[in-house]
């Protein structure tokens, strides 16, 4: 029964130790269900294998959907992946209950035409996902980091010891530190100075380890040429530009700026209730969640860095913000919403930044050059 029937397209519904598989017939039935142990990767790949080459197989972008995406490529299968969070509500508009049978049966079930794939997100390509690696290992060495600094911080602070630097991780709080310890201050106790020092040896682990990513990323950096545009723009330095580069990964895949800025959570949205406000400002405002929270936070970091840089960007924030006396956050966001744009455009026509931007076609700027560059 199961080699006789043609199979039209396959639901792989991924989980860590195992994936749950159905395979929808011609027919519209559902022809058979396998389930997939991932601890033997040798017979995962010779059971993909005997599928039908060629066929449709739909998975959800769930944590871990890269590595069975290129292996059902490897088998000659064509991965599509499909959206968790419009997958889920479609199942709760079907009155469905959640498990593994009904989320497999479900992916054999969605459209798969062109025009009516509402519910498939992009396949970022292997090489797109390894970028990301790197981006991903920084923010979480960064992320270590400042949680042994604020360990640190809670020692002395543990002990009633007080510091008057700004930076207890530069030199003057380095040296301030080491004197405190090779003192044998009597603040502190034997555990407190044991501790301290496991503490500052595993933030200069880290910080060594913070420094090859961040090598690492500046090399590959440099060998791409849209990420040089990125750093053309005011606030967007190497780490900041890379983050950019893996995040977006093709940016032909976005139409317009406005839906780069809309998957980068930076498009504010008003929910009306048809309540008549006694002013004209929002109600309800939020960025979002479904979308690419690292993008959101490269360019709202990147915008702290550009209002700082003066010019456009912080004449943006002043008339946003009156002169930062007032909604500050929403000055950040705009923006940030600005820098977004920006790299969609250098990005895309391959241009560096300039303060100056050039005349739009038919604009009275573009037709006075024209005539003085004529005459």
């Amino acid at each position: 029964m199961r080699d006789s029937v043609a199979i039209v397209q396959i639901g792989v519904d991924v989980h860590r130790r195992f994936s749950m598989v159905s395979a929808r017939g011609a027919d519209g039935r559902v022809a058979w269900r396998q389930k997939l142990r991932h601890e033997d990767r040798t017979h995962f790949r010779e059971s993909i294998a005997r599928w039908p080459k060629g066929t449709p197989s739909v998975l959800e972008a769930t944590f871990g959907w890269g590595w069975v995406s290129d292996e059902l490529s490897a088998a000659g299968l064509e991965p599509h992946l499909a959206s968790s969070t419009k997958v889920a509500g479609w199942r709760k508009a079907l009155g469905l209950a959640k498990s593994d049978r009904i989320d497999s049966d479900l992916l054999t079930e969605l459209p798969m035409t062109p025009n009516q794939r509402w519910w498939e997100v992009w396949t970022a390509p292997p090489d797109v996902r390894e970028r990301r690696e790197w981006t991903r290992y920084r923010m979480g060495m960064v992320q270590m980091q400042t949680d042994e600094k604020c360990r640190i911080h809670a020692v002395l602070h543990r002990h009633g010891i007080i510091n008057e630097h700004g930076d207890l991780f530069g030199v003057a709080g380095r040296k301030w530190l080491k004197e405190l310890i090779e003192k044998k201050d009597d603040r502190l106790p034997a555990s407190g100075r044991e501790t301290l020092i496991g503490h500052l040896q595993t933030v200069d682990h880290i910080r060594r380890k913070i420094a090859q990513a961040t090598a690492e990323i500046r090399r590959q950096l440099t060998k791409t040429e849209a990420g040089e545009r990125l750093r053309s723009i005011p606030g967007i330095g190497w780490v900041l530009a890379y983050t950019i580069y893996a995040e977006i990964g093709d940016i032909s895949r976005f139409p317009s700026a406005k839906h780069l800025v809309s998957y980068s959570l930076l498009a504010p949205r008003a929910y009306d209730s048809g309540k008549d406000e006694p002013d004209d400002s929002p109600r309800g405002r939020h960025l979002g969640k479904v979308g690419r929270r690292t993008l959101k936070w490269a360019y709202t970091e990147a915008a702290h860095s550009a209002i700082r840089h003066g010019g456009r960007f912080r004449k943006i924030y002043d008339l946003r913000t009156n002169n930062g006396k007032r909604d500050r956050n929403r000055g950040i966001i705009a923006v940030a919403h600005e820098l977004c744009k920006l790299s969609y455009v250098v990005w895309k026509k391959n241009v560096n930044y300039q303060d100056t931007p050039p005349p739009r076609p038919g604009s009275e700027k573009r037709a006075k050059r024209s005539c003085s560059g004529t005459g």
